[in-house]
């Protein structure tokens, strides 16, 4: 078990990253890292400092379904990998995936974003 974080008295913040394709997604699985666009680091790096932990739920686009979520588990640096081909993201930053599996966005239709309108989370 680990020690309670020094920020436990902090908000939890939860993002769903969305994927262009699968491959990218089980290249994170595997090497517990992720990438995104440059216009998505400042809010994620805000949330990482600023919470107590930041959970990122995957879809790819199109599929209907949730891919899996993992815990944010460092900041994003300015390294870029080359896992991805050079599809304009950002830096790289570590993930420690928790749940990986394929659920319907049905399942989830009773979960409500207050920050979209009140509109069904997918």
């Amino acid at each position: 078990s680990k020690s309670p974080s020094p920020r436990q008295n902090m908000p939890v913040r939860y993002f769903i990253m969305k994927s262009s394709n699968l491959q990218n997604i089980e290249i994170s699985q595997q090497k517990g890292i992720w990438s995104t666009k440059p216009s998505n680091e400042r809010k994620l790096n805000g949330a990482f400092w600023d919470s107590s932990v930041v959970y990122l739920v995957f879809s790819v686009q199109g599929s209907g379904h949730f891919q899996g979520f993992a815990r944010m588990s460092s900041s994003i640096g300015c390294e870029k990998s080359q896992d991805w081909g050079s599809a304009g993201f950002g830096g790289v930053f570590k993930v420690e995936w928790i749940r990986k599996e394929s659920i319907p966005f049905q399942f989830a239709h009773h979960l409500l974003n207050p920050w979209n309108d009140n509109r069904k989370v997918q």
